[in-house]
């Protein structure tokens, strides 16, 4: 016979605690099997999609994507154009620049929906091996890379910012726009600053592009 104590209540004993413990676990690993049995939903499930057109690289490709896929997503995942690089995703650190419609983006900001019909430019597309593109050429000569990982962002940036120079377009620090060309050595790292090179390599970049610019710095 087990004898009450004062309040009423039956005592804690150390065979019932660890009975009470064992009861406990069987019950959480008979709930963790059964829902583990239950077929999980398939990611995305019901969210919307549409067609979608570009052309990537000269190249014309129709996609069938969720609305909410990036268009860093749509190269890299549907297109398996992995050069472009997924950094921050928050369009902080460039690594995901490309060059839609003459312009480079943050692919990683842009909706793949929201540009039909344009016309996309990734590292992949500017050269080929046996055919580099004058920044490749000038970045592997001057060593503008350590791991490489900001490298094909740094360099379409590159080609989108000496685009933007032939056309006149000023930056943050032109200080006079009839001087030409736009280009001096602040200009060029103002031009490049959201390209970011976690390495440290910024003055063998400078190097590399100021070359196939004309020799600026």
């Amino acid at each position: 016979m087990v004898e009450q104590d004062n309040g009423g209540h039956l005592p804690i004993t150390r065979r019932g605690l660890l009975l009470a413990t064992a009861s406990s676990a069987a019950v959480t690993t008979t709930s963790a099997r059964a829902a583990a049995s239950t077929p999980a939903a398939p990611p995305h499930a019901g969210a919307p999609t549409a067609k979608l057109s570009i052309e990537v690289n000269g190249r014309m490709r129709t996609l069938d994507i969720d609305t909410r896929t990036t268009l860093l997503d749509a190269l890299r995942e549907h297109l398996q154009l992995t050069g472009t690089k997924k950094g921050c995703d928050h369009g902080q650190c460039g690594a995901c620049t490309v060059i839609v419609d003459g312009r480079r983006i943050n692919a990683c900001l842009a909706l793949a929906v929201m540009h039909p019909g344009a016309k996309v430019t990734t590292v992949e597309g500017l050269g080929a091996p046996d055919h580099l593109h004058p920044l490749q050429e000038a970045f592997v000569k001057h060593d503008g890379y350590q791991c490489g990982y900001c490298t094909p962002g740094q360099i379409c940036s590159a080609v989108g910012m000496l685009d933007e120079v032939r056309q006149g377009i000023p930056s943050h620090v032109t200080g006079d726009l009839n001087v030409q060309p736009l280009l001096s050595i602040d200009e060029l790292r103002e031009r490049m600053s959201g390209n970011i090179c976690r390495c440290g390599a910024y003055s063998n970049i400078v190097e590399a592009i100021a070359e196939v610019a004309g020799g600026v710095a």
